[in-house]
């Protein structure tokens, strides 16, 4: 069964424009006992300062920035069903030259003002707008909330730690380029970080 809910968040248009593997990794449904598995390398990884200090400084919500600089290393992306909200979970392991892997997790779920947020655990979330262009999806940001208990809060602008963009891009003979920039109106680009990927099909 395909899952039609990134096509939902498209116009017909946008979304028959996108390659046929965009389509097809992105009507995936994440079924019970399986995952989808995508198996890569990090081509590209720079942080500024102040990237650095928020990375840092987020690992008291569960680190969902990178926490080092190493490129040319590998990287393992799975998407499972989120069993709690119906959405996916989706996590990502990168190897680390000085250490253990970090593995990031967050929850993509069907919801909120744009139809599409990214839960990135201790109660923040991020909402992502989404659109089409020919080679590729982009998610951008467009607000931060915080949940304590039953109060949910809309971040101020001054308190979000800037805008995101996420860039899926196809590549050609199955394989895709993934790329997260992080960008602050004070300290510019704190972060960018991309890497190339295919599924694992075994």
């Amino acid at each position: 069964m395909e899952d039609v809910r990134f096509r939902a968040l498209l116009s017909r248009a946008a979304w028959d424009a996108l390659p046929a593997d965009i389509q097809r990794r992105f009507s995936k449904r994440a079924a019970d006992e399986r995952a989808t598995l995508y198996i890569g390398v990090i081509t590209d990884m720079r942080r500024n300062r102040a990237g650095r200090w928020l990375a840092r400084a987020l690992k008291l919500v569960g680190a969902p920035l990178p926490l080092a600089d190493d490129c040319g290393v590998p990287s393992v992306v799975t998407v499972t069903e989120d069993f709690a909200s119906g959405g996916q979970i989706w996590s990502r392991l990168y190897s680390n030259r000085h250490g253990f892997p970090q593995v990031i997790h967050s929850s993509k779920r069907f919801s909120g003002p744009t139809g599409l947020e990214e839960h990135l655990g201790h109660g923040l979330s991020m909402a992502l707008s989404i659109r089409a262009e020919p080679d590729a999806l982009v998610f951008e940001s467009a607000g931060y909330r915080l949940r304590i208990g039953r109060l949910s809060l809309s971040l101020p602008r001054w308190m979000s730690p800037g805008a995101v963009t996420v860039v899926h891009r196809d590549k050609g003979a199955g394989a895709f380029e993934f790329s997260l920039r992080l960008v602050s109106p004070i300290f510019g680009e704190m972060i960018y970080q991309s890497g190339l990927f295919r599924e694992d099909a075994r």
